[in-house]
């Protein structure tokens, strides 16, 4: 595995669910694996869980993490081939990268869509010129379009709560929220959902469809209640309109989870990545309850990165 960027394929996923779960049992068992070896976390946006897991995961494998904050710390990068940097950029990504990848072993990157230029957005345009320039292997912190490693973890943390025959029903519900967000959460958790063959579903209220390239295979149904019959994780989280690109075009606030939506389901798990607007996307009470799962997938960010690390330093 030279990159990590997306889902590739059920045995990759579930080496990787099988090597996260070792190393949350022996986290400092490997490391001796990264001695000498430098990983450059490069934010182009906010974090906070992948920040911090990361350089964690890193550090258990014995590498050396430097964070860099690019959208505030260096200099304003070009990111377009030909430009003529007359303006407000100073370097060129192509420069830029192919510095970091002399410098580190791993490059892990984090670059939010624009949510205005669908068709850069969809070719993960930031993200790719890095991959392109830099000529070493390359971790997503979360992309415009998918954000794996969180996925990654969602998967590890159904596999821990899960010991049933049948394929778990897991939910993928559309959560209200005061701004416009980006697909990447909800466009990854379905790539890995559907290729770990969960039984997914997909609600939402109608305009909030996501890409169809990444729900083959989900079912989509708009009546919130009556996807959640049965359900034994479901996952939650905002997303802006994919058609309607960018846009906000419901913010019914029916949608957000209380005990009440799980009259029909009342063995569901409630996942959700973080951060969380409590009470406009989730209730205190979901949250704060039994049935919430959401401190242990923060938790399992740590090993997933150190699942996906390992591997690439192989």
């Amino acid at each position: 595995m030279k990159h990590f960027t997306k889902f590739e394929s059920k045995s990759i996923a579930d080496n990787l669910i099988e090597k996260a779960l070792f190393y949350k049992a022996n986290p400092r068992v490997d490391k001796a694996l990264g001695e000498g070896k430098r990983i450059g976390c490069i934010f182009l946006n906010p974090s906070l869980r992948t920040r911090a897991s990361t350089q964690i995961a890193a550090i258990n494998l014995g590498m050396e993490p430097i964070v860099m904050n690019m959208d505030k710390e260096s200099w304003a990068l070009e990111m377009h081939e030909g430009a003529i940097m007359n303006k407000g950029t100073v370097e060129h990504v192509k420069d830029a990268a192919a510095v970091l990848g002399s410098y580190f072993d791993i490059l892990a990157i984090r670059a939010f869509p624009s949510l205005t230029n669908k068709n850069e957005d969809l070719a993960d345009f930031t993200f790719n010129q890095f991959v392109k320039y830099s000529g070493v292997p390359v971790i997503s912190l979360e992309s415009a379009i998918r954000h794996p490693l969180q996925s990654l973890a969602d998967m590890v943390t159904i596999q821990e709560n899960w010991n049933e025959k049948r394929k778990p029903k897991v939910v993928l519900t559309w959560a209200p929220h005061i701004k416009a967000i980006p697909h990447a959460v909800a466009n990854s958790f379905a790539e890995w959902s559907i290729g770990c063959d969960h039984e997914l579903t997909i609600t939402h209220p109608e305009g909030y469809d996501l890409d169809p390239s990444f729900t083959i295979g989900a079912k989509i149904e708009l009546d919130q209640e009556k996807a959640l019959e049965g359900a034994d994780f479901v996952y939650v989280k905002n997303w802006s309109a994919f058609n309607d690109y960018g846009k906000i075009v419901s913010t019914d606030d029916s949608w957000m989870l209380t005990e009440k939506h799980f009259e029909k389901a009342p063995n569901g798990k409630v996942m959700h990545c973080l951060p969380v607007r409590r009470n406009v996307e989730l209730s205190d009470e979901i949250l704060d309850g039994d049935r919430s799962l959401v401190q242990e997938q923060a938790k399992n960010r740590i090993y997933a990165a150190q699942a996906v690390i390992s591997q690439i330093l192989g």
